[in-house]
Parts: structure tokens; C-alpha cells; sequence
């Protein structure tokens, strides 16, 4: 399972992916045959990159941006959409060329090959969504997430503040964004023919392109894509629907729907028609879904009561909701605990894994399949066809090695102008290490789908803050989390995206170009998507839709970096090493244990999410996860159909961003609201009533 911590990205089907990998042990021909595409030539990498699927990657990583923009300033839960990336992408370049020829217009032929470079690039750019940070460090350096913090917690200075730009952050993801690519080109042969890593989702992605392009997979494919449709169209109106009853109020609306009772709804449990989460349980799996419930039960149901009861006792009665030294201290610092906690064990898990196949390999000194050229006689056809293509059109080592030394000049030179408290020596240790933390995520990616990258973000992190020191660690922290997160990050995608195209038989010179658009398509679209939030919503408000959660982790986390914990409240430190504790305990089970067992034992990242944030989505996750269990036990297409219907949800809600941010910009209101309160409450008539504003 790829995994983003803190931003927990997740695939639509666990079970799926441990059979894939399970089955690519033994190859895994029968899963992905070149027999229906035998006869079919396979076009030069320049063929392969068009622009109408350069303009289709546009529109639809654009469409994705502005998704993982609002999970991220929501509650950091992000599907894996590579699925919708595929099929949309299908879809719409299918739609296109059948157009044409009932105009009689002649038009390329639509190839799996330009099916996998468009798939590749809208990826890539709603990567940079993710890892450019506009839901984490990015976000904790700004104003608003200082005065959260507030100036007199210690370690919070305000000198530490950068807000949020078009200009900067666009230089600044150009600037670090590229290196990961760079890094790893030289070593796709060993990563992909010598030691043969499955990366499911990679792996996945292909066999689901390869379909698209048979007689029956397209049949499939459109049924789908109309599924996905008419969810898209109900998810929207949904959401519009639900906009006039918002008002302008606190607690408006049905996203404030106390379907299990106000005393339920004070300690954050209510179901919120968030059609974004429903589709997000329906898309991930029951263990995820569940294991997000118990998170949130075990926190906003016994833990935080428990510890609020001790007011007056750990800390001082009467404290502002947002101070660290009161409650909301002991929420943010906990969850944080639990987070690393568990990041640790799989950063130490994944690297035992990743160390001890590599010596296994190295000892057994297995050769690469392919000696001066040739392709070695043992090879299946399949693969022998597949290795023919993965050995043409290489990019050359010299392109490589000057990419990325010249980038990281240009970053030595431009980062620390950004940010004076990153020193230009800092920079250049981060690049020295970095291809070898690169390295080691893309391997173990390979073999555990588990992605570490921000696992690797934070460990940077913490090491430019404690090198920086009091006198700007806090930015040299937040911004050394980001050259890392993209180096690693990066690095892994190109290497999934190289195992697409190996089974799509798509030239990796092709891979490695719209790998590089769909960067250079991210490095634009991802601030400015990021920037109509910015400006239209109040982003960063405990209160309000988009709360931001992680700006807020991320700089107390730069900032425990730097003075240590002494600036956590009474008992807190204690109560985070059992929380760390816990999530080792719980992992190492998880590991242990035989899998009929572990498969229902939570995982803790999952349960870690609600803990700061709420209970509210995961009520929405898990009705998701209801409706899918019975869907797949009333009908057997229901894993055919569920990703469609899922992303359908998804898309629909996110792309209502867009008018709802152009009516907020244009100071339109929403005319009702919709207010529950208890019975005997007194008030003015609020339960539906119209806002009128009238201007002097």
C-alpha cells in the first residue's frame, strides 16, 4: 500500500494489491499478456507523446489538483485516483478520435503507449499537488499558523513566518521538484530487469491500460466511465444543493447534521454528507475504513474527555480553545506521537526489507537478463518483447549526472535566497544524501507499494531544524522537509511509471519526458489551484471547512526539532511514549501475526488521523465502507464498479470547489441555513430562515 504519512494516500484495494505481489513472483504473464497485441506495432517514443493528450493531461491534472487540495486542507486522506487518471484519460482521447472519424477527419490511432504517457503526467502533476506542501510545511510557516501557535509558546518566533505566494512557490517547486527525476534514471535497468520489482500500483496501472485497449476492456471501460459519470453529475449537484443551507452562521448547513445527538456532535461525531468521503470509504479498504472509525472513537470518545476532565489539575482552567498549553496541546502533540510513532516502525521496517534483499541479491550474484544486448533464452515472450522496448530509447547516464548536478547548483543558489535560514551547505548535504534516500524509497517501494517519502520529509526535518538551531531552525526545518519530500518522492513515481511502461511496452525515454511535463504541468497548476483556495476560503481555521490540520503539526513538530520537549504541557510527554509505544506494538502485530488474524487488526496511521482532526469523516468513511460491503456481497461487478463510482463521488465534490470559490470571491452568500439545536434551547427563529444584507 503506498502511503504518504500524514497525508495518508491509499489505494483502492489492499487485498488486491497483496495478490498482485504475491502473483508477480511467478512472473505474472497471465495477468498481463502481449497475445492481444501481438500484431500490433509498437510507435516511437516521440509518437507516443501528443498534444492532445498533453492537453488532456492538462485539464485533468488540473481537475486532480484541485481534489488533493481540499483532502489535503481537510483531513489529509488521498485516495490513490491513478484508476480515474487512467480511465478518464481513455475516455476522453477515445471520445475525441471516434469524433473525428463520424466527421471523416482522419486521426492518429489512440495506443496504449499514449494511453500510459497521459496517465503519467496527470499523475506527476497531482503528485506536486501533495508533496509540494501546500497541506504541510508549506502551510506551517505562514502567519496564521504562527498566531494558532501563538507568540508566546516557546520556540515561536516571528521571524519564522513565510506567507503563502504565487511567485515563491512556484519558483520554489520548480527549484526542487526535478532532482528526484534526475536521480534514479541511471539505475532503471537494475531496479526493473535485474531485480524485478513488482510495484503493484505500477503494475496495476498497467494491466488496466493494456485492458482499456482490447475489444472487451473498452466495452468495460465505457460502462465504467458512464457510471463514473452520472455519479460525477449527482455528487455536484449535491453539493450545490447543500451550499444554500450553509448560510454564513457557525453551524450551519448539513455538513452540521448531529445524526447521533448533540452530545455526540459536541465531541465531533455527526455524519456531514460529504460525498468527498463517502467515495473515499468506498474506494479504500474495510481495514483503512474501520481502523479510522476506532481512531476516532478511541480519541474523541474516551481519550480527550478524559484528559479535558483533568482541567484545573494538568493544566490551567479557562485557557483559549487554540493553546498549547491547555488541551489543544495535549490533541496536537498526541497525534503527533502516534504518527511518528508509526512512520519509525516502517521506516525501520521497510529498510530491513529493502537492505536485506539487496544483500540477497548481491550474494547470489544474479545477472541482469540481458547481456551485450541480447535478450537471455530463459525469457517468456512476453518478456522478451517487453525487455527489447525497456532497452531502447534510454536516457543516457551524461544527461542524468548533468541534470542533476546542474539542478542542484541552481538550488544551492535559489533555496537560501528563499529561505536565509536554509544555508547553501545544508542544501548541498541534502542532495549528496539524497539519491541514496531516494534509492532506498523507490526499492522498498517496489516491494511493499509502501511509499516512505514523508517519512523521509520529517526525518529531514527534524535534522535541519536541530542543525539550524534557535536562530532559524524553525524555517530551515519546514523548508528542508520540503527538498526532501520532493527529492524521495519523485524518485519513486518515476521508478512506478518505468514498470507502467515496461508492461505497456511504452518507450522509457517517453516515461522519462512526460514524467518531466507532467512536473513542469504540477510546478504551475498545483499553486495556482492551491492559490483559489487560498484567496477564496478561510484556509487554516479550527473552526471552518478548510481547517489546514497539518500546518500546524508541522511547525510544532520544527519546533519540538529545535528546543526539544520541553515545551509540551504536563503529562504530555508520558502519554506520547505509550502512543508510540502503541504503534509499534500494534504494527509489529500486524506483521506477526498470521494473516487471517492480522487482516483485522487496525492500522495505526489510519486511526492516527482523526485524533487531531475530528470523528466527522470517519462516520462518512465508514458508511462508504457499509455500502460497499454489502454492494460486493449483493453483486459480484461491484469491485468492477466501485472505483468509478468512488472517483464519480470524488470529482464531483471537488470540482464544486471551483464555482463555490468564485462565489465567495464574489461576496455571494448562501441564502439559508440550517440549524439544529436542543429541544428548550432558547433562540430566535434560525431553524430556516433567509440572510438579508443590505449595504449603507
Amino acid at each position: 500500500m503506498e502511503a504518504h504519512v500524514a497525508d495518508y494516500t491509499l489505494l483502492p484495494d489492499i487485498e488486491g494489491v497483496d495478490k498482485t505481489i504475491e502473483s508477480l513472483k511467478d512472473d505474472g504473464d497471465e495477468f498481463s499478456s502481449e497475445n492481444s497485441f501481438k500484431n500490433v506495432p509498437v510507435p516511437p517514443w516521440w509518437e507516443q507523446i501528443t498534444v492532445r493528450g498533453l492537453v488532456v493531461s492538462a485539464v485533468l491534472g488540473s481537475v486532480f489538483s484541485l481534489i488533493t487540495h481540499k483532502l489535503n486542507l481537510t483531513v489529509g486522506i488521498i485516495p490513490s485516483l491513478n484508476v480515474a487518471a487512467g480511465l478518464l484519460g481513455f475516455f476522453f482521447i477515445k471520445s475525441w478520435t471516434l469524433l473525428l472519424s463520424k466527421l471523416g477527419i482522419w486521426s492518429k490511432p489512440f495506443t496504449r503507449q499514449e494511453n500510459t504517457v497521459v496517465q503519467t503526467c496527470v499523475v506527476a502533476c497531482m503528485g506536486l499537488a501533495f508533496s509540494g506542501g501546500f497541506g504541510s510545511y508549506l502551510l506551517g510557516m505562514n502567519g496564521k499558523t504562527y498566531e494558532k501557535l501563538g507568540p508566546d509558546y516557546p520556540g515561536n518566533r516571528i521571524e519564522d513566518i513565510k506567507d503563502p505566494s504565487l511567485g515563491w512557490m512556484t519558483a520554489f517547486l520548480f527549484t526542487v521538484s526535478f532532482l528526484g527525476i534526475f536521480s534514479l534514471v541511471p539505475l532503471r535497468q537494475i531496479m526493473i530487469l535485474k531485480y524485478k520489482l513488482t510495484y503493484p500500483s505500477g503494475t496495476a496501472t498497467a494491466l488496466l491500460i493494456n485492458s482499456f485497449h482490447t475489444p472487451e476492456g473498452a466495452d468495460t471501460a465505457s460502462k465504467q466511465v458512464a457510471c463514473l459519470g452520472r455519479f460525477f453529475g449527482g455528487s455536484f449537484l449535491w453539493s450545490l444543493f447543500k451550499w444554500f443551507w450553509s448560510g454564513i452562521g457557525d453551524n450551519c448547513g448539513f455538513d452540521k447534521f448531529p445524526i447521533l445527538g448533540l452530545k455526540a456532535f459536541a465531541n465531533t461525531f455527526y455524519f456531514d454528507f460529504s460525498m468527498t468521503y463517502v467515495g473515499v470509504g468506498l474506494i479504500c479498504p474495510h481495514i483503512v475504513n474501520c481502523s479510522v472509525l476506532l481512531g476516532a472513537i478511541v480519541s474523541w470518545g474516551i481519550m480527550w474527555p478524559l484528559i479535558a476532565a483533568q482541567e484545573g489539575k494538568w493544566f490551567p482552567a479557562n485557557l483559549p480553545s487554540s493553546d498549547f498549553g491547555g488541551f489543544y496541546g495535549y490533541k496536537v502533540f498526541i497525534a503527533i506521537a502516534f504518527v511518528l510513532g508509526d512512520g519509525l516502525y516502517n521506516f525501520l521496517k521497510i529498510s530491513f526489507i529493502t537492505l536485506k534483499t539487496v544483500y540477497a541479491q548481491t550474494r547470489n550474484h544474479q545477472q541482469l537478463p540481458v547481456i551485450t544486448g541480447q535478450v537471455a533464452e530463459h525469457l517468456s515472450e512476453d518478456e522478451k518483447r517487453r525487455t527489447d522496448v525497456f532497452l531502447q530509447d534510454g536516457v543516457p547516464l551524461w544527461v542524468a549526472v548533468c541534470g542533476y548536478v546542474a539542478l542542484a547548483c541552481v538550488s544551492m543558489m535559489v533555496v537560501p535566497r528563499m529561505f536565509h535560514a536554509l544555508r547553501w551547505y545544508y542544501v548541498l548535504g541534502a542532495y549528496i544524501l539524497a539519491p541514496v534516500l531516494a534509492f532506498c524509497n523507490a526499492y522498498g517501494t517496489g516491494l511493499t507499494d509502501w511509499s516512505l517519502g514523508t517519512t523521509y520529509g520529517k526525518l529531514g526535518l527534524f535534522v535541519f531544524a536541530g542543525w539550524a538551531g534557535s536562530n532559524g531552525g524553525v524555517m530551515a526545518g519546514l523548508a528542508g522537509c520540503g527538498v526532501m519530500l520532493s527529492i524521495v518522492s519523485t524518485a519513486s513515481d518515476l521508478m512506478q511509471d518505468f514498470r507502467t511502461g515496461y508492461l505497456t511496452l511504452s518507450s522509457p525515454r517517453s516515461m522519462f519526458i512526460s514524467q518531466l511535463v507532467g512536473t513542469v504541468m504540477g510546478c504551475i497548476i498545483a499553486p495556482l489551484t492551491f492559490w483559489l483556495f487560498w484567496t477564496s476560503f478561510d484556509v487554516g481555521n479550527p473552526e471552518g471547512e478548510y481547517k489546514a490540520p497539518y500546518g500546524v503539526l508541522f511547525r510544532t513538530m520544527a519546533i519540538v526539532g529545535v528546543e526539544g520537549l520541553s515545551t509540551l504541557p504536563p503529562h504530555c510527554v508520558e502519554l506520547c511514549y505509550i502512543l508510540v509505544v502503541a504503534a509499534v506494538v500494534i504494527n509489529t502485530a500486524r506483521d506477526v501475526l498470521p494473516k487471517n488474524v492480522a487482516a483485522y487488526i487496525p492500522i495505526p496511521m489510519a486511526m492516527a488521523i482523526p485524533f487531531y482532526i475530528g470523528a466527522y469523516f470517519a462516520i462518512d468513511m465508514f458508511i462508504g465502507t457499509v455500502i460497499l460491503f454489502f454492494w460486493q456481497r449483493l453483486s459480484k461487478r461491484a469491485d468492477m464498479y466501485a472505483p468509478a463510482v468512488a472517483s464519480g463521488l470524488i470529482c464531483g465534490d471537488g470540482i464544486w470547489s471551483v464555482p463555490s470559490a468564485l462565489l465567495s470571491l464574489a461576496k455571494i452568500n448562501p441564502p439559508l441555513c440550517m440549524m439544529f439545536l436542543a429541544m428548550g434551547q432558547e433562540y430566535h427563529r434560525i431553524s430556516v430562515f433567509y440572510y438579508h444584507k443590505v449595504k449603507h
